[in-house]
């Protein structure tokens, strides 16, 4: 699963992004314009938003996401503890509102609760595609009650699909996904991996599930 974390304030920054990165794949911003180019990827399954971040403020950022249609829960995270603060917050299309100083263990309980609300906790829970089960906790997969090896990028890439079925998902929201901003891979690994991704599938028939968008990306039939 990954996360996007905007804090202006680097050393919180820091701090923020080294407890959720034992558990989540974890993308930062310091300011608004980073910040609203990441969320725009719509690749992440949740954003801690600061809302006092230079150049573009976190009210506006989650504004703009929202109007593209962009349903990723969202955290304010912010030092503005004034009722009419968490109203705004809250009307702008945020899910939650945490002030500033805040205990870590109530960051990770909030976080975890938004990722259930929208579907996305599929850590310790079984995630299901026709006949094919993806039991998180364990990080195995049946497909038609029968076992089958995926490889850790091979499962999250299934996984993506799943979360996602009957919507078109490009190459380049996959690959930022599934290998991050920072891989040193490049795009083309995408094909790579749904090529065999693919075969695995093909004894059981589900490979045909996954459509070829030609010169977009890939998409899982609904249902």
């Amino acid at each position: 699963m990954r996360l996007l974390v905007v804090e202006d304030n680097l050393p919180l920054l820091e701090s923020i992004v080294q407890l959720l990165s034992d558990e989540f794949e974890v993308d930062q911003a310091s300011n608004g314009e980073d910040a609203l180019f990441l969320a725009m990827q719509n690749i992440h399954d949740a954003i801690v938003l600061d809302v006092m971040i230079p150049e573009i403020d976190g009210f506006e950022v989650l504004q703009t996401i929202r109007k593209e249609g962009i349903k990723i829960p969202v955290l304010f995270l912010t030092a503005r503890d004034s009722l009419e603060d968490r109203v705004k917050g809250l009307d702008s299309g945020g899910d939650d509102y945490l002030v500033k100083p805040f205990q870590t263990a109530e960051l990770m309980a909030r976080i975890r609760a938004l990722l259930r609300r929208s579907g996305s906790l599929t850590t310790n829970q079984t995630i299901k595609y026709r006949g094919i089960e993806l039991l998180g906790r364990e990080k195995e997969i049946l497909v038609d009650g029968k076992p089958l090896r995926l490889t850790a990028k091979q499962y999250e890439l299934l996984e993506f699909l799943i979360q996602n079925k009957g919507a078109i998902l490009t190459k380049e929201q996959i690959y930022d996904r599934v290998w991050g901003f920072h891989s040193d891979t490049t795009v083309a690994i995408v094909e790579v991996f749904m090529h065999h991704l693919r075969k695995k599938l093909e004894p059981f028939g589900y490979h045909a599930d996954i459509k070829t968008i030609r010169g977009v990306g890939y998409m899982l039939n609904v249902e």
